[in-house]
Formats: C-alpha cells, sequence, structure tokens
C-alpha cells in the first residue's frame, strides 16, 4: 500500500496535497540487518513502511532492549528524536529487506502549514501511537509474562514470526527462557 493510499484512508487527499506528498517524500531501501538510525545520531525522518520489518531498540549495559516492531503500513521513526530534534537514544534496524517512504521533518512541518488538514492526519497517528504506547505500558506493568505473550500473538502474530526469539523476549520484558517455557506450555 502506497503512502497516500495509507493517507485517504484516514482522511480524503486532494489532488494538489497528493502531488506536495509525492515531491516531500523519497523511497528508501535498506537490507535485511541494516541500521536505519545509529544511538546518538538525529533523526529527522518520519518513514512509512511499505515493504519489510523493523525494531527500535536500545542498550541497557550490554543488552539489548527491543522496544518496538513495525510493519507494512506503518510509521517507524525515533519519536524523541524527531519530535525533539536531539540525539537519538534507540537505534532503528531493519530486520528484513525493507522498502520505505521517507517525510523528512521540515518538509512535513512546511506541509501541515500549506495544507491545515495534514495536521489532523498527524493528530490521528499521534493519538494511535500514543494509544499503542500507554497499551504497551499496562501490559509491562500489569500483566503477567504468559498474559505479554498470548496478547502479542493474538494481536501481532506476524511478529512471531519475523522476529527472533530474543527479540520478542526482550519486547516483552522476559528471558529468551521464560519465553520458550511460555510457548512450551501453549
Amino acid at each position: 500500500m502506497s503512502l497516500v493510499n495509507h493517507l485517504s484512508s484516514i482522511i480524503c487527499i486532494s489532488k494538489t496535497l497528493e502531488e506536495e506528498i509525492n515531491s516531500i517524500s523519497t523511497k528508501v531501501c535498506f537490507t535485511k540487518g541494516q541500521i536505519i538510525i545509529n544511538l546518538n545520531d538525529r533523526c529527522d525522518n518520519l518513514y512509512f513502511i511499505e515493504k519489510g520489518f523493523l525494531r527500535g531498540y536500545y542498550f541497557d549495559e550490554d543488552k539489548e532492549i527491543t522496544n518496538w516492531f513495525a510493519q507494512e503500513k506503518e510509521f517507524a521513526t525515533c519519536f524523541y528524536s524527531f519530535i525533539s530534534s536531539k540525539p537519538s537514544f534507540e537505534i532503528i534496524q531493519a530486520l528484513e529487506d525493507s522498502e520505505l517512504i521517507k517525510l523528512p521533518y521540515a518538509l512535513l512541518q512546511n506541509l501541515y502549514s500549506k495544507f491545515p488538514e495534514t495536521e489532523r492526519i498527524g493528530r490521528i497517528i499521534t493519538e494511535n501511537y500514543y494509544i499503542k504506547l500507554e497499551e504497551r505500558i499496562l501490559n509491562l506493568q500489569f500483566k503477567t509474562a504468559k498474559e505479554r505473550y498470548q496478547k502479542l500473538s493474538s494481536t501481532k502474530p506476524l511478529i512471531l514470526q519475523r522476529a527472533s526469539l530474543g527479540q520478542i523476549a526482550s519486547y516483552l520484558g522476559i528471558t529468551q527462557e521464560t519465553l520458550s517455557r511460555i510457548r512450551a506450555e501453549m
């Protein structure tokens, strides 16, 4: 699905706005394992995933902690860095060969000024991101490891096929051994 088609599912996109979106966006490709944004880089782009699978992660001491996964028809960025223009504490990695549409921050801000309806799109995307973030926090705080795994397998089953066990375990806030035990029980 193209970026414009996806945005059209949120609000009505005029031909002029479609042309403007196409003029400010660029298709970029990354190979499996490639780092898109590295630690301490400034993240100046919002990415829409046309094809592929990404993860955001950070380090706690020497341990990788997966913070999020994103797949086709989803947006990805280091939100803290993207919004604040500060260095990222997060790393974005392509877990599969990926085709992304890149929207630079400055051009996106100009789009908001030029086409006020795009602010509505931005608000809806941000609200959806916030809801997912809050659900994730609540799951980590109040659900058992088994309940977190069951929720992931029912709401995002493709993640279980596309990410490594170590990445899934760190995303769920558990060890690989605990994840293996849960999977064996089910």
